[in-house]
């Protein structure tokens, strides 16, 4: 996401940006923005990094994949540090960027902000806390919108959708839990970015609250999905299998560390999973470009324009394909 944002700012036209991530900043900007490699617990290195910022993004988080003590360390005691700095730094207003994995697995749609939050594993969890901790500095005057998108895809975006670019790529169909019959929302990142742009210009007593972001136009994740294996071309499908028994195989897999996929996304990947963006609209003024079909193959086109720049990287965060596991075996069945 972090440089999907900065060439969003610069086409803004906002050209002093300073960015903190853990690994180095690589991409074509590089000399154009002022990148520091450091982590969001480290208290001193985000005091220097807030010097002089008018606005702040907060998008760091550790993943589902990481360890519970890393989500919590970073999910929640850096986003306090993070807010703690900007507050102390006089930054006029931080957008943060939670997540729709604060519902849980619900049992209605669509989810509205004002829904009760339950988390799923640890990293649902620290979302939630995180936004407690947010709403605490929104009480002392920080302005803080939170924003809680969908999963976003888009360039740059692997992670766990490389493993389906990856066998729609080289010719495979892809298995589904359960008929695909559900609507599970996405995101596409263009959107998103789209979203905080609003959160950090208009008049701070609109923004300064909690929305749900994702696509406006969405059908059922079979048809979603199927329109990436027909753009790969392969004459492939999509085939669905009963829910109870995949889930209860992938929760073994997940168990032995033999599978790339968590709780939140096996268990809900055959239930229906989206959000009200209304609020956002009405108040915001929010407009979504992107259909889940258009973000999908927008995405996977980057994939295949760019598969030699990372076909041997691996990895736990959305920059670098995760390990797909035993379930690379699984692509001789389709």
């Amino acid at each position: 996401m972090g440089i999907n944002l900065i060439r969003h700012l610069r086409n803004k036209g906002i050209s002093d940006i300073r960015s903190i991530d853990l690994v180095p900043f690589d991409y074509a900007e590089k000399g154009q923005i002022d990148a520091v490699v450091g982590d969001i617990r480290d208290v001193a290195a985000l005091k220097k990094v807030m010097e002089g910022v008018t606005w702040v993004i907060h998008t760091a988080a550790a993943l589902p994949l990481y360890s519970e003590q890393d989500i919590m360390t970073t999910d929640v005691d850096g986003t306090r540090n993070v807010m703690a700095a900007a507050q102390e730094a006089g930054v006029e207003r931080v957008v943060m960027i939670s997540s729709t994995a604060v519902y849980g697995i619900p049992d209605h749609h669509p989810l509205y902000e004002t829904d009760k939050l339950v988390g799923v594993g640890p990293y649902g969890k620290a979302k939630i806390m995180a936004e407690e901790v947010c709403l605490g500095f929104r009480k002392q005057g920080l302005c803080l919108p939170v924003i809680r998108p969908k999963s976003f895809i888009g360039p740059e975006r692997l992670g766990v959708f490389a493993l389906f670019y990856d066998w729609a790529y080289t010719g495979h169909g892809f298995p589904m839990i359960g008929s695909g019959n559900n609507r599970y929302q996405l995101l596409d990142v263009e959107d998103l970015c789209g979203a905080i742009w609003l959160a950090l210009t208009l008049d701070k007593a609109l923004v300064n609250d909690t929305f749900n972001i994702g696509a406006k136009v969405f059908t059922t994740m079979r048809e979603d999905y199927q329109a990436v294996l027909d753009d790969a071309g392969h004459g492939k499908t999509i085939s669905g299998f009963p829910a109870k028994p995949m889930i209860w195989a992938l929760r073994f897999l997940e168990m032995l560390h033999l599978s790339p996929l968590y709780k939140w996304v096996y268990e809900t990947a055959c239930e229906d999973s989206f959000v009200s963006i209304e609020k956002a609209e009405r108040v915001l003024g929010y407009r979504t470009a992107y259909s889940n079909k258009d973000a999908l193959v927008r995405n996977y086109r980057w994939y295949v324009a760019n598969l030699d720049s990372f076909k041997n990287a691996s990895g736990i965060s959305h920059r670098v394909p995760w390990k797909q596991g035993i379930l690379r075996f699984a692509k001789w069945f389709f």
